[in-house]
């Protein structure tokens, strides 16, 4: 597609060639080396993303000396986010371009990019001393030292012999992690072998030393390889979101990156990644992919080391996303270990064997539970899926239909839609499904920033199922499954059941490809790459956005992470609730009291020992979180380590001793397809034990017998 306002880019042509003398001098005083052609490259490439922006956002910024600030900063946090590089005097020399970014944009002009550039490759070099030189003596874990982990708690250091012994300190606690993992093997290791030759704490000490230097080696390695390029796109990408954390500028290896991550089946671990705040974090555990099955990986780990079986780990803290990604992948039936620390601060090694991941699991699937002489039909669906390029391709709509068909055959008294960690996906089939449950009528509305609300509906006036319905949810149920919950609350047909609110994300993205809005004569300067732009929002059919305050329960459970930031308001530069006109429709009558059902509800899980249990669970998580300062005495660091394990021991202990009394089985006409296959078998033996022991399930099932009683 073209752009408004291109022709003047093209027009201009004249003008930015003779500024690319202009420009050469400025980069070449600062010590970037730049050729003509490069230079007019960036120009065209900057006008074109904010024309881009300018033409298709939902909601684009005005570049002006506010806009400016917020760009200097987020790109100092992305540049330097640990603050291990930069000195107070590179900022300083930074901070005169801090209200001048806005003009050099619109300008063309990446004088102020150019020197950070400069200023950061020096840095980098001159930290490749000081790792070196600390790591070749021993460190004294009996002194009193303690390092803040808190980034925004510390200030960019004066001098270099600061920089320096923050990162000592921070070498130091590097190699307690590694120490005390060393002596958590051995002693299950000893445990297991009385003829195991128990290593020294110095050998241990000097052997965490040793991998330390090589992992850093490597890291700098990599580091040095990193060119203007590969700096500009973290430069670029600052720009972008500030216009929101989903618009986003995609140089052309990152869209086939992209591209590839979006196909069905990937030799690896099946965890979805993300870049976020100087770390790899985990955003999503694909259904029956190795990571699932092994249960350990969550949504919210980060990833601080990689391994390959027999390998020293490396630390890919500060790593771009794709170079972590490399290390993580790998061929089927190798083993990778990661080094996590988890959202309660513990750090732990988790091993998981590679394999291909199929998608196979992510599809519906469907049981039956009883309880108290009530038959509940439960239904899977960790994602809304469709193959748009296949003729009579699986959609999760359809194989919905075919699960509810299944548990209305088993006679089941109610049915339970569980969307728990579904992050979205097919809008087509969000509103299909919807239509399963409702008579024909309007499911969400998509507005646009110039655009009247487009209202999407049901069309289909068939009611599949009409009886008792429960739908579940969490802090990563995202897009489809909140356009989905949100239909089912506004219209009265269910009770939504979860955390206390879902992901928030209500906005709409396109890709655009830059290539096309450049005319031939200006073909020299392609492949320019793609950007990713929020084009729209979501809206309820009660008018309400499902942006940033998502879908809220209607009855809420306790969950570890009931107190800290999760989904869509944790990121910055986030697109604002707002609501619009609600569109016309009729509220269901439901045969019972949603408020009765809802006390009862509330009532039994006040008196629950378990989710009283996770409540304090979720108070001590927070705590830890505030807490971000570590000792560096190997003792208290030790003695603090043994007690998280010993507190998630305990809670893990506690969850897997419910006994809750389900009795799940699964749906008759599946049987012979799981008795078939040995594969298919062990997959679904996990699966009914998990939900045998699935405490916010079971409250579920007791919700659908209160709505037919």
């Amino acid at each position: 597609m073209k752009f408004k306002g291109i022709q003047l880019l093209l027009s201009t042509a004249a003008a930015i060639l003779f500024c690319s003398y202009i420009l050469y001098e400025t980069s070449a005083e600062k010590g970037v080396s730049l050729n003509s052609t490069d230079q007019v490259k960036d120009k065209v490439l900057m006008e074109v993303l904010m024309q881009s922006l300018k033409s298709n956002h939902m909601a684009p910024r005005n570049i002006d000396d506010a806009f400016s600030k917020d760009v200097f900063t987020l790109y100092l946090e992305r540049l330097d986010y640990n603050k291990r590089f930069l000195l107070s005097e590179d900022i300083d020399a930074l901070k005169k371009f801090e209200t001048a970014i806005d003009d050099q944009i619109i300008g063309g002009d990446y004088t102020f990019f150019n020197l950070s550039h400069e200023l950061f490759m020096r840095r980098t070099k001159e930290a490749r001393d000081y790792y070196t030189t600390i790591l070749e003596e021993p460190f004294d874990f009996s002194k009193k030292e303690s390092l803040e982990l808190d980034e925004e708690k510390r200030p960019y250091f004066k001098t270099r012999e600061d920089l320096e012994s923050f990162w000592f300190k921070n070498l130091k606690y590097e190699a307690l992690t590694r120490i005390h993992e060393m002596e958590r093997k051995q002693e299950k290791a000893s445990e297991e072998n009385d003829t195991l030759t128990i290593m020294s704490f110095d050998d241990m000490e000097a052997k965490a030393r040793k991998n330390m230097l090589k992992s850093n080696d490597r890291f700098f390695d990599r580091l040095e390889k990193w060119d203007r390029e590969d700096l500009k796109e973290i430069y670029l990408n600052a720009i972008m979101n500030v216009f929101g954390p989903h618009t986003g500028y995609f140089p052309p290896k990152d869209k086939e990156n992209f591209d590839i991550s979006m196909s069905g089946q990937l030799e690896g671990i099946g965890a979805q990644l993300q870049e976020k705040d100087g770390y790899i974090k985990v955003v999503n555990i694909v259904p029956g992919s190795p990571s699932y099955l092994q249960g350990e990986l969550e949504e919210g780990d980060l990833i601080l080391k990689v391994a390959q079986e027999g390998e020293s780990p490396v630390d890919i803290t500060d790593t771009r996303i794709d170079d972590a990604v490399k290390l993580i992948r790998g061929p089927k039936g190798t083993k990778v270990l990661l080094t996590v620390k988890k959202l309660n601060g513990l750090i732990k090694e988790i091993p998981i064997v590679r394999d291909v991941v199929v998608l196979a699991e992510t599809y519906a699937k469907s049981a039956v539970i009883e309880e108290n002489g009530v038959k509940v039909g439960y239904i899977r669906l960790p994602k809304f899926y469709a193959d748009f390029n296949k003729l009579g391709g699986r959609s999760a709509a359809a194989d919905v239909k075919t699960e509810l068909l299944k548990l209305k055959a088993e006679g089941v008294d109610g049915v339970v839609l569980d969307l728990r960690g579904n992050g979205g996906g097919s809008l087509r089939d969000a509103i299909e499904m919807t239509g399963h449950f409702i008579e024909s009528g309007p499911v969400v509305q998509v507005k646009g920033r110039f655009s009247r609300a487009d209202i999407m509906r049901d069309n289909d006036k068939e009611v599949v199922y009409d009886g008792p319905l429960v739908v579940m949810m969490n802090h990563f149920s995202a897009s489809a499954s909140e356009i989905l919950a949100a239909a089912i609350q506004d219209y009265d047909r269910g009770i939504i059941m979860g955390s206390n609110s879902s992901f928030g994300k209500g906005t709409v993205q396109r890709f655009y490809e830059l290539d096309r809005s450049l005319n031939a004569s200006y073909t020299q300067y392609r492949p320019l790459g793609a950007v990713k732009i929020t084009t729209q929002k979501f809206y309820r059919i009660n008018g309400g956005a499902t942006q940033l305050r998502g879908v809220t329960s209607d009855i809420e459970f306790p969950t570890q992470y009931r107190y800290i930031d999760m989904g869509e308001k944790e990121q910055e530069f986030v697109m604002e609730w707002d609501e619009i006109q609600p569109a016309p429709y009729n509220v269901w009558k439901p045969s019972y009291s949603e408020k009765d059902v809802v006390k009862r509800s509330a009532d039994r899980i006040q008196a629950s020992q378990a989710f009283m249990k996770i409540e304090e669970n979720a108070l001590r998580l927070k705590a830890q979180r505030d807490e971000t300062q570590v000792s560096l005495n190997y003792e208290e660091f030790s003695q603090k380590q043994k007690e998280l394990d010993a507190q998630e021991d305990v809670f893990d202990q506690l969850m897997d001793e419910l006994e809750l009394g389900l009795n799940v089985t699964n749906v008759a006409a599946d049987l012979e397809a799981i008795g078939g296959d040995s594969v298919k078998a062990e997959i679904n033996e996990r699966w009914i034990k998990k939900l045998n022991n699935d405490l916010m399930l079971d409250e579920a099932v007791q919700v659908i017998g209160d709505m037919g009683s």
